[in-house]
């Protein structure tokens, strides 16, 4: 195996992790479960337990230091997972023998607790195993010390220490931004993430709110990536309309009723692009062309067709006329002709 081989066998498997991510992580965990152990055992020594640590809080840990943002690795999960599921096993070893059905049953009791507690912590599942071990009369204290302990201390230990490392926890998803017709062609919601979940069929570890927020950034740097490669070049109309600045009102407006357009390119006596004229702006009375048209929007060839779009929306344009280096009008992108592209990109 090459050594680029084996470095690839340490790449993070979860999304958007980084192995500096993990390196903190392991920092995290050793200080979480020292500082559990510690606290325990202090606690166990003054009630005469035994059992300072429980197994499930290096789970926890790997939950609540790797992946702090896992809707099962937030306090709630995390303390009422771990404690309820630990009940729930004392409570079978109390009334049953240890057995392969009395296991089964307290883990599956376990799993259905927390899910409608709304609390689910894969630990919890080993919590209530070690329970039953350990049932009977003499551990109905053990949900609380050592595992409660245990688990408060250790999201105590994850808060403070994901502060110092600029994580967020406890997790709050960042409400999504709402899309704006000019950014997208399409608008993606709640409903069709709803939907679209349901005829997966599967559940994902991610909260309903992170994971639109995740689509509405891939959503939009998706969009920017596909049409940042147009250029106004590609959607020009080449065949642009024009009248001479000196010509009279009456022509440009014939011109306008005869080609059925919205907007006259109106050029110098060297053809430059010098402004532009509508119908609104020949109801007034003019002598010539020059006296009632209006600044022209104009933009590059190379220029991203997607900067047109701001312009369509904020200077209220109908058309962008496309010059070349000498101001000379080499084409025309129209409101209709962006409309073309985002119907055909729905398609």
């Amino acid at each position: 195996m090459s050594a680029f081989a084996r470095l690839r066998l340490f790449r993070p498997i979860l999304a958007g992790a980084t192995l500096r991510d993990r390196a903190l992580a392991c920092f995290g965990a050793l200080m979480g479960i020292g500082l559990s152990a510690v606290i325990g055992g202090l606690a166990a020594a003054d009630l005469n337990h035994l059992v300072w640590i429980v197994p499930p809080m290096g789970a926890s840990a790997v939950l609540l230091f790797a992946v702090p943002a896992s809707p099962m690795a937030q306090p709630w999960p995390a303390i009422g997972g771990n404690v309820i599921s630990a009940a729930i096993g004392v409570a079978i070893g109390h009334f049953m023998p240890l057995t392969a059905l009395s296991a089964g049953l307290a883990v599956a009791l376990a799993i259905g607790a927390m899910s409608l507690l709304r609390c689910l912590h894969p630990p919890g599942g080993a919590a209530a195993l070690v329970g039953l071990f350990i049932g009977g009369s003499s551990s109905l204290l053990f949900p609380f010390v050592p595992v409660g302990l245990n688990a408060v201390v250790l999201v105590a230990s994850a808060w403070l220490y994901h502060r110092l490392s600029g994580h967020s926890y406890p997790h709050v998803a960042a409400p999504p931004q709402p899309a704006r017709a000019r950014d997208l062609p399409w608008t993606i919601s709640k409903a069709d993430i709803a939907a679209t979940l349901a005829e997966v069929g599967e559940a994902y570890d991610i909260g309903a709110e992170d994971l639109e927020e995740l689509v509405r950034h891939i959503e939009k740097r998706a969009v920017a990536r596909s049409y940042h490669q147009l250029s106004c070049a590609d959607l020009m109309v080449k065949n642009v309309i024009s009248v001479p600045e000196d010509a009279s009102p009456e022509q440009a407006r014939a011109l306008l009723v005869k080609r059925d357009i919205r907007r006259l390119a109106v050029v110098d006596a060297e053809g430059r692009l010098v402004g532009s004229v509508g119908l609104r702006e020949l109801v007034h009375p003019a002598g010539q062309v020059r006296d009632a048209m209006t600044p022209a929007a104009a933009a590059a060839p190379a220029s991203p067709a997607i900067d047109l779009l701001e312009r369509y929306a904020r200077d209220r344009v109908h058309a962008v006329f496309v010059i070349d280096a000498a101001r000379r009008p080499v084409g025309v992108v129209t409101e209709a002709d962006w409309l073309h592209v985002l119907t055909r990109g729905l398609g």
